[in-house]
């Protein structure tokens, strides 16, 4: 898995690659421009620093998807600079439309609940604890490889014993523009289909018609 974020103000022209959920102890490797972050001899991410040099150009802050082009162009980077790990595209979107199929009690919680949700291409399982999720609905999903608004990134992992392939987002946790400060997760219009990407617009209009 692979997530990449781009950030030209607090970091100068960095686009950041990620590989897996951080690990202690790490260690650092710079050589130039290129910095690669280790646990041991696994690769967890790796900073390019000013990567317009490499001809990555026209990226916008947050979670960016790198083209083929630029994806060989830093794999030329990292062979340059000596390491051997290379970076694989991923353009499949990690925010998307998914339908709630089924919901069964936490085993170990009294307020989060175990869902089945359709994707489309897939079915999983997403551990929620918003009071308002009912089977049937449609929601939005952030699913492993997802950066969330806040730089919060999603993995497959586990909510008190029980595994769980990403979230069930609230409009507050898209930063919809006049979303509601709750808890509660933002339903969406049950024509869209499972696995559409995500449409911040459409979702606005949604927020919107909720007032």
């Amino acid at each position: 898995m692979l997530i990449t974020s781009y950030n030209r103000r607090a970091f100068g022209d960095t686009l950041i690659a990620i590989f897996g959920p951080d690990q202690q102890p790490q260690t650092v490797s710079q050589q130039g421009d290129v910095v690669g972050i280790f646990a041991g001899d696994t690769a967890l991410g790796f900073n390019f620093h000013h990567v317009a040099q490499w001809g990555v150009t026209g990226l916008t802050d947050g979670q960016v998807f790198l083209s083929e082009s630029q994806i060989a162009s830093l794999n030329a980077a990292l062979a340059a600079a000596g390491f051997t790990t290379k970076l694989a595209a991923d353009t499949t979107p990690k925010l998307v439309i998914g339908k709630v199929l089924k919901l069964t009690p936490h085993p170990d919680s009294d307020h989060l609940q175990v869902a089945q949700v359709d994707l489309g291409a897939q079915q999983v399982q997403i551990v929620c604890g918003a009071p308002n999720v009912a089977a049937g609905q449609t929601v939005v999903a952030a699913i492993p490889g997802a950066m969330m608004p806040n730089g919060q990134l999603i993995w497959p992992g586990q909510l008190r014993g029980v595994d769980s392939y990403g979230m069930l987002c609230a409009a507050r946790e898209l930063a919809i523009p006049g979303a509601p400060q709750r808890r509660g997760i933002l339903i969406m219009p049950d024509d869209l289909p499972a696995g559409q990407a995500f449409d911040p617009t459409l979702a606005e209009q949604v927020v919107a018609a909720q007032d």
